[in-house]
């Protein structure tokens, strides 16, 4: 009954997410509600949803201080001489267009933001890709796969704050074995840049002097950024070095990653903005980023503590695992990671998140394999949901590059494939996830 029940739910949640039927955030929230109270623990459904909650406070605080904080990095110009740098470095040449392309959206990617990224990434490079002819589809799979590999794995992005928060796990303990399988795929999506560029510097076959004209316009283009922001070059400069502390501090992991940004949104607020009026201005415009998404992760909150409390998600892996083979359990982390790419490009991340991951962690349980080493392996296959109907951003880029949508699926989803494939590989030689 109690597995029935949970099916119910998920299947139900899934429906009238994917359907738009319901937002998200009141699905998760009424959807377990009416299956508890059917399934008889209506009077301690307030014990359940405070305890999932519990579970979550902790990301929910790290997502909001670190989407402000990031929000204010971007609007200081924090990326704008990376961006620079890569304009005159490239000198017309598509193999380093393409490879600044990639560097500049993995830092960008930072933010967690789908539609920062993108917009930021294309407002960028978008103009030098056009006037040398690359093929912008090469832009959008460069920024779809930062996105997807840095953004995604972060605990501050979408993907790893549901996994996070749906499973009560700590970030710090999370993020740290992630490391080296973000290594691995911002690895892979440079050599793709460096790839697609060869292949299009091939195509064009661009002469010297072709080139030169487009040095020249790049050089043009740069120095009229670089104007713009001279006169808060010392803020850009301590915004850089206020990034990389924490950064270093999060590596170190001697302080909670909440806790963090709390203190650096703290300081870059002061820094960045001494008039009191601006600051709350600031506040109050990069709060409307974050709220919706802390909300969302309070409320995934109590969709788990209700499947937990209510023992549903333990019947529905029992049945799981009853009908998969005894010597499963050695691969069960690849399994997710593998299962991760069909089930995640059909479906919304907060179905997938939300709705089947809890019960393929409780699986995991029955195998011995930890709910934190599922939840590294489920997000190692999200780059391809960035390609799916169910992203939201992704129609912004598409926008932006002015493709379609079969267009951009058919030229980016090898190279996103490959990049799960080589993720894989990194977390099992490295220990984020394990074999046996």
């Amino acid at each position: 009954m109690l597995s029935i029940l949970g099916f119910l739910t998920i299947i139900v949640f899934t429906i009238l997410v994917m359907l738009r039927k319901m937002q998200a955030f009141t699905a998760i929230i009424f959807v377990p509600i009416v299956f508890a109270v059917i399934g008889g623990f209506g009077s301690q459904i307030g014990e359940f949803a405070a305890e999932g909650i519990l579970l979550v406070s902790d990301t929910a605080v790290l997502l909001l201080f670190a989407i402000l904080y990031f929000g204010i990095m971007m609007e200081s110009g924090l990326f704008d001489p990376v961006s620079n740098a890569i304009l005159k470095i490239a000198k017309g040449d598509p193999v380093k267009i393409c490879m600044g392309a990639a560097i500049l959206a993995i830092l960008v990617a930072l933010d967690g933001d789908g539609t920062t990224t993108y917009m930021i990434v294309c407002s960028a490079m978008l103009p030098v890709f056009r006037k040398l002819g690359i093929n912008p589809l090469i832009l959008a799979t460069l920024a779809i796969m930062a996105l997807g590999i840095v953004a995604g794995s972060t605990p501050w992005g979408g993907s790893a704050t549901r996994a996070i928060s749906v499973l009560g796990l700590d970030a710090s303990e999370y993020f740290l074995p992630m490391l080296p399988i973000m290594a691995g795929g911002i690895i892979w999506t440079l050599i793709t840049a460096f790839i697609l560029g060869r292949m299009e510097r091939k195509r064009l076959g661009l002469t010297n002097e072709q080139l030169r004209q487009e040095v020249k316009t790049q050089e043009e283009t740069a120095s009229t950024a670089q104007n713009a922001v001279q006169a808060r070059k010392w803020v850009i400069y301590f915004n850089l070095f206020l990034t990389l502390a924490l950064m270093a501090l999060l590596i170190a992991d001697i302080i909670e990653l909440y806790i963090l940004f709390i203190i650096g949104f703290a300081i870059a607020l002061v820094v960045n903005y001494p008039n009191l009026q601006k600051q709350r201005e600031v506040m109050k415009e990069h709060a409307a980023n974050a709220i919706p998404v802390v909300s969302l992760v309070l409320a995934a909150g109590i969709f788990t503590g209700i499947l937990q409390g209510t023992h549903m998600v333990d019947s529905m892996a029992e049945d799981i695992v009853s009908v998969l083979p005894d010597n499963f359990g050695s691969f069960y982390t690849v399994f997710i990671a593998l299962i991760g790419l069909p089930l995640s490009w059909l479906m919304s991340n907060d179905a997938y998140f939300f709705g089947a991951l809890p019960v393929l962690a409780e699986a995991g349980n029955v195998y011995g394999v930890a709910p934190i080493e599922v939840a590294r392996a489920s997000v190692i296959g999200q780059t391809i949901h960035l390609i799916g109907p169910t992203s939201a951003p992704l129609w912004v880029l598409i926008e932006l590059v002015r493709t379609d949508l079969g267009k951009l699926q058919k030229f980016s989803i090898i190279w996103i494939i490959l990049s799960a494939l080589v993720m894989i590989l990194f977390g099992l030689l490295f220990g984020g996830i394990s074999i046996g």
